[in-house]
């Protein structure tokens, strides 16, 4: 039997997931974040280093806030769209992504 999730809940700035097989994972909210799957994050953190040291990036203000889930769907049986409040919304993340990110919690 493949791993589905059973529960989704938001806890502060973390995701948990408990899992049909009896796993439980959190994700914090900058991780889930940070492992988008869409090309272009993938792109970003596959890109150099910026050429001039020193320089920082302009953040929207969206990106300036602290970071929440707008928004999360099922995508067909495979995965969930996940929709933050960065304006980001682009990600397909599959269950086995999900599976692999975060903590292992026991209680």
């Amino acid at each position: 039997m493949e791993p589905r999730p059973n529960r989704l809940e938001l806890r502060g700035n973390r995701l948990r997931i408990e899992w049909n097989d009896g796993q439980k994972r959190e994700i914090t909210l900058a991780d889930l974040r940070a492992a988008c799957p869409c090309a272009t994050c993938r792109e970003r953190r596959a890109a150099p280093p910026a050429p001039t040291p020193g320089l920082l990036p302009v953040l929207s203000l969206a990106e300036a806030r602290p970071l929440a889930i707008a928004g999360m769907k099922p995508v067909g049986n495979y995965a969930y769209g996940i929709a933050f409040s960065d304006g980001h919304d682009t990600g397909i993340y599959t269950l086995e992504l999900l599976r692999s990110l975060g903590e292992p919690v026991s209680d």
